[in-house]
């Protein structure tokens, strides 16, 4: 099959087990991934609804060039009221299951409702043959690698698991979805980490999905040769420039250090004297004698920005361990060592968490007093206890806004609930104005701006801009590492569907996508009053004398989220994450 003929929607009801497609509908073959998700939520879910509630909406859409030859677009996104900013809520992950489901044309999984137990757990299983529910009760409280490692045993080289662990199972509201990457252990260390959907996919019943593509091949573009042509130009295009993540987004902790964004003992200061033991330099250096190495997350990937962490015996820990991870579990907790936050990023992926959200949280809690800095040997404690269901394992599962109310720590460096990431939005105010503004919350994937010196007047656009491009980016199925822009993306559906698709009609679907979010959080009650962030943000400064704070007035907040007449730029704008 060519273009989006035969594509499929697949709508899964946990209420009363049963699952069945219906066609997709030709007017949204140029959305997916998280515009696919944003247009079926405010559709289908009730903006008002409890998020941990059966009328929530969990959504899993691979983006619209998912599942084709073209480099690195195989992410998938999950999207749904999130529980902790009350709003919409869409997280990107790599890794095969996107790739997977669109080569058997499944452009969206929407599953609805509650099983009648709390305790039941189910499993969906989709192959070439069909879909089913089914019973899942011996993957009960797995940890994700454990529970990967059942599920997959006998099953096809090419299966792929999408699976969320204990922290989405009780529910907390910091759980991740985790997804398998390609190699052949096929780890369950890729998350659509941010905004709690973990705890969204725990309260469906649903502990795994399971995806098999068996003989489906790669999803064939109309005018192939117009595709092919435009994968190798870009390909190249790529790979002969500037490798940015050649050693990952680890590699970026001097630059942030720098730019007082390598925050430290929860925010007080923008930089950390273990900078140079956290450098991802250190990574890299490990890969000789301990082995690991860079990898692709996903099948067709290019940027190999992927880091596989081993311990100083040759075993395998984690990967990929990023700039933010090392950022919110080390710099900002006073973690001394990178071996430390490893440690504490496997706990995470095992556990099913947010390792922003959570290293957020660890630090507040060292912030009131509860946990000495640089304690990483409570920390992992710490997170062992989640799994157990303890009082404090809840605060900090449920996050940042959750461990200020249990510590009654009123500094708790936040926007709309959610954690804010590694990037400070003091230095970098127009990424504040993204935090602020954004459907998503606090989230630096939504629009990041890495630009110290840029001018007041052009915060609003520069965050508008940002956000659109990665807007339309998470919604191709390209990885924003990837960097394409409205102008790329535009030449790839149009040869894919062999029918002309300009940039301005890219331009229009990313606006599209935003309004179509902010109507959802209208709807669920989000004022513009609360376009703002954390005041301990507004207040206390760091940097040379305290002068960084984030100090941009509400207007200038509130314009970014008022359509700018698009220019050229923004069509030539690359994505950011």
């Amino acid at each position: 099959m060519a273009g989006s003929e035969g594509d499929r929607i697949l709508n899964v009801d946990m209420t009363t087990g049963s699952a069945s497609f219906e066609p997709f509908p030709d007017e949204w073959k140029l959305i997916g991934g998280r515009g696919l998700s944003a247009k079926i939520l405010l559709k289908e879910c009730n903006p008002t609804c409890d998020p941990l509630g059966p009328e929530n909406v969990l959504v899993i859409a691979p983006g619209v060039i998912s599942g084709t030859t073209a480099p690195t677009s195989g992410r998938i996104s999950i999207g749904g009221k999130s529980p902790l900013t009350g709003g919409i809520k869409e997280a990107n992950a790599g890794g095969n299951p996107g790739q997977d489901l669109m080569k058997l044309g499944i452009r969206a999984i929407v599953v609805k409702g509650q099983p009648a137990s709390r305790d039941a757990r189910f499993g969906l299983r989709i192959d070439e043959n069909g879909v089913e529910v089914v019973t899942a009760d011996e993957y009960k409280g797995l940890w994700n690698y454990a529970c990967c490692e059942k599920l997959l045993e006998g099953e096809s080289k090419k299966a792929s698991v999408i699976s969320i662990g204990p922290a989405g199972e009780q529910m907390l509201s910091g759980a991740s979805v985790a997804c398998t990457d390609q190699d052949k252990e096929r780890r369950p260390a890729r998350h659509a980490a941010r905004g709690g959907l973990g705890a969204v996919m725990g309260s469906k019943g649903l502990k795994w999905v399971l995806v098999d593509p068996g003989k489906a091949k790669t999803r064939r573009p109309v005018d192939a040769k117009a595709f092919n042509a435009k994968c190798k130009s870009y390909s190249a295009e790529y790979l002969g420039g500037p490798q940015m993540f050649a050693n990952g987004t680890s590699a970026f902790v001097q630059t942030a250090n720098m730019l007082h964004t390598f925050v430290y003992k929860n925010r007080t200061e923008g930089q950390s004297p273990n900078v140079n033991e956290l450098d991802g330099a250190r990574i890299v250096e490990s890969f000789e004698k301990r082995g690991g190495g860079m990898h692709n997350c996903m099948t067709g990937c290019i940027v190999k920005c992927s880091n596989i962490v081993h311990d100083d015996e040759g075993n395998y820990v984690t990967s990929a361990l990023e700039f933010e991870t090392i950022t919110l579990l080390g710099a900002s907790c006073a973690i001394e060592s990178i071996d430390d936050v490893a440690d504490l990023d496997r706990l995470c992926d095992e556990l099913g968490l947010d390792t922003i959200e959570t290293g957020g949280a660890i630090a507040i809690l060292m912030d009131s007093g509860n946990m000495d800095w640089g304690d990483a040997e409570g920390a992992k404690a710490l997170l062992r206890e989640i799994a157990d269901g303890t009082e404090r394992g809840n605060a900090i599962g449920n996050g940042a806004v959750a461990t200020g109310k249990f510590t009654k720590h009123e500094r708790v460096p936040e926007s709309r609930g959610q954690a804010i990431p590694a990037w400070d939005p003091r230095p970098l105010k127009a990424t504040g104005v993204t935090y602020a503004t954004s459907p998503m919350g606090a989230d630096h994937t939504a629009g990041l701006i890495i630009n110290p010196g840029l001018p007041v007047e052009e915060f609003a656009r520069a965050s508008q801009e940002s956000q659109m491009v990665n807007t339309i980016c998470d919604s191709s199925g390209f990885c924003q590492f990837l960097r394409p822009n409205m102008i790329d993306i535009a030449e790839y559906y149009s040869a894919f569907y062999g029918e002309e698709v300009t940039k301005e009609q890219v331009g229009e679907l990313a606006w599209e996508v935003l309004a179509d979010e902010w109507k959802f959080n209208e709807a669920a009650g989000w004022k513009p009053e609360d376009d703002k962030l954390a005041q301990c943000l507004v207040d206390e400064g760091i940097g040379p004398d305290g002068v960084f704070k984030f100090d941009v007035d509400a207007e200038t907040i509130a314009a970014a989220k008022v359509r700018f007449e698009p220019r050229d730029e923004l069509y030539q704008a690359r994505a950011s994450g």
